[in-house]
């Protein structure tokens, strides 16, 4: 990750209830292919990637379901807004993506879209597990007793 302090540096969209949801493996930064009205509404930060996920098909990796605003100077030259976005990877990584959600029943969890340290739009994806309720419920009391915790060490 760039540091702060970079100034092209800057988070677009984030998936925030990816880390509630999803026991999170591993994640990997991939590229994506956009075309120019969409870049221009991402510069806005118009985008949600909360209800999408990525899945290995014919042998490419797509981005299903993510939404990037329309861009209104565009006119009759946008973009659809929920359209498949095709994923840049390479082959090496690919097949292990495509082992881990055929054989071992992971999911491919997008979890933040930026531009990175030289302007380009990157997207982070997760290899997770789901999580059961009763996992959630662990998680939710684990970090009510983190904060409980903080409070307790802050006033003592």
């Amino acid at each position: 990750m760039a540091t702060k302090s970079d100034p092209n540096y800057k988070i677009i969209a984030e998936n925030r209830r990816a880390r509630f949801d999803y026991f999170i493996e591993s994640d990997l930064e991939v590229g994506i292919v956009l075309t120019g009205s969409e870049v221009k509404s991402l510069r806005t930060g118009q985008s949600n990637i909360a209800e999408s996920y990525a899945s290995v098909e014919q042998g490419e990796l797509w981005l299903i379901n993510g939404y990037i605003a329309a861009y209104k100077q565009a006119g009759v030259f946008g973009h659809e807004e929920r359209r498949k976005r095709k994923l840049l990877v390479s082959r090496k990584e690919l097949a292990r993506l495509w082992q881990a959600v055929g054989r071992e029943g992971m999911t491919l969890v997008p979890l933040v879209m930026y531009f990175n340290d030289r302007g380009m739009v990157k997207l982070k994806i997760g290899v997770a597990k789901g999580k059961k309720n009763h996992d959630k419920r662990e998680t939710d009391a684990k970090r009510d007793w983190n904060r409980q915790k903080q409070r307790l060490l802050k006033q003592g």
